[in-house]
């Protein structure tokens, strides 16, 4: 079963670049068929999908985002990472790395990791 875990800075200052790194475990994000996502909770608002890739590193982002987010992966470490450019509080939220069948199909979530944008 896939295992995935979410690692990074929990404070970010406005204007900085919020960077986190998905480890995953229990499949291969290269050999798989699964769609590795990021996911984000902003409190009191609905959850969003900020973007993902495919096995063959295909890249796919929320076209509201598109702008300030790149997402990468380092296969030697099955990991794939986030990175969100010129952030605002509005930023502020809970961020979970996601694998799913398809992009419409979130099956398997790390824990999530609070990320706070302030000053």
């Amino acid at each position: 079963q896939v295992q995935l875990q979410e690692s990074g800075p929990g404070l970010v200052s406005p204007s900085q670049t919020l960077s986190l790194t998905c480890t995953v475990s229990g499949a291969s994000i290269t050999a798989s068929d699964d769609h590795w996502s990021w996911i984000r909770h902003p409190p009191g608002k609905e959850l969003e999908w900020m973007g993902g890739q495919v096995h063959d590193g295909g890249t796919y982002y929320n076209p509201s985002l598109k702008s300030r987010t790149s997402i990468s992966r380092d296969t030697s470490k099955n990991q794939f990472s986030l990175q969100l450019r010129s952030v605002t509080p509005e930023d502020t939220g809970v961020y979970y790395c996601v694998a799913g069948a398809s992009w419409a199909d979130f099956g398997s979530w790390g824990q999530g990791t609070q990320v706070i944008v302030s000053s």
